[in-house]
C-alpha cells in the first residue's frame, strides 16, 4: 500500500497548485504517484450534488445542517473509494487535493463550540469506519489567512459547478475565518499534520509557489 498525503487549507490557499507541484516533483524524482481532487464534481453522483450545494441550489449555507453537508462530502469519497484504493495499490504515493480533513474543518466550523469535537468525531467515524476510507499518512496544511485567501479567490478561473465568481462557502468571510480556526486546532493537536506558512515572514504577501513547493517536498521526502 502506498503513502497517502492530503493537501489541505481554506479556499484560495493554493491546494490545487501545490498538489500539482508535488506530483510533478515526485515524477521528476522517479517516484510513481497519482493525484485525486475532492470533491469530484463531474465524476460522482454526490460530487454533482456538492456542486449544487455550493452553487446555492439548496438555499443559504445556514439552511443545510453540517451533518447533512458532511454526509454529501463523505459519500462523494465513498463513491471514489475503489478509484482511491486502485491508485494506492499501483503507486508509491497518492496525493489528495482535499480529503477527509476538509470535511472536519469546514463542517466543524459550523457546529456550536460545545459540539464541535463531537461532530468531528462523528465525521471521522463515518468516513474512516463506516465507509472504510484509508486514513492519510500525512496532512499538509497550507496556512493562508482568510484576509489574504479572499483576494486569491477573486483570481480563480470559472468553475463548472457554479455560475458565480465565488461559491457559497468562498463568498462568506466569517465562514472562512471559522474554517481557518478549526484547521489551526487540528494542526496543533495531531502529530501527522504539518503546517506550512503561506506568507512571507512578517507580511501579508504570499510566498512564491516554488518556495512553498520545496517545503511540501521536504516534508514528503522525510516521510516516504
Amino acid at each position: 500500500m502506498s503513502f497517502l498525503i492530503a493537501i489541505e487549507g481554506i479556499d484560495g490557499s493554493g491546494k490545487g497548485t501545490q498538489a500539482r507541484q508535488l506530483v510533478d516533483r515526485l515524477t521528476s524524482n522517479g517516484i510513481s504517484n497519482a493525484l485525486l481532487s475532492f470533491p469530484r464534481y463531474s465524476d460522482t453522483l454526490f460530487g454533482a450534488a456538492i456542486g449544487q450545494f455550493l452553487n446555492g441550489d439548496f438555499g443559504p449555507l445556514e439552511n443545510v445542517a453540517p451533518q447533512l453537508a458532511a454526509t454529501l462530502y463523505a459519500v462523494d469519497r465513498f463513491e471514489s473509494r475503489d478509484t482511491l484504493l486502485e491508485a494506492m495499490a499501483n503507486h508509491q504515493v497518492v496525493v489528495c487535493d482535499r480529503y477527509v480533513p476538509s470535511n472536519l474543518a469546514h463542517q466543524g466550523s459550523r457546529a456550536a463550540e460545545a459540539g464541535q469535537d463531537d461532530l468531528i468525531t462523528w465525521i471521522e467515524h463515518v468516513e474512516y469506519d463506516v465507509f472504510n476510507l484509508p486514513r492519510p499518512d500525512a496532512v499538509i496544511w497550507l496556512d493562508v489567512p482568510p484576509q489574504v485567501s479572499r483576494q486569491l479567490i477573486e483570481k480563480k478561473a470559472p468553475r463548472d459547478y457554479t455560475d458565480k465568481a465565488a461559491d457559497l462557502q468562498e463568498a462568506d468571510f466569517e465562514y472562512q475565518l471559522g474554517v481557518h480556526q478549526v484547521y489551526q486546532s487540528l494542526a496543533s493537536s495531531r502529530s501527522h499534520w504539518n503546517r506550512i506558512d503561506g506568507l512571507l515572514e512578517g507580511t501579508l504577501q504570499v510566498r512564491p509557489i516554488e518556495d512553498i513547493a520545496d517545503d511540501v517536498l521536504d516534508i514528503v521526502s522525510q516521510r516516504i
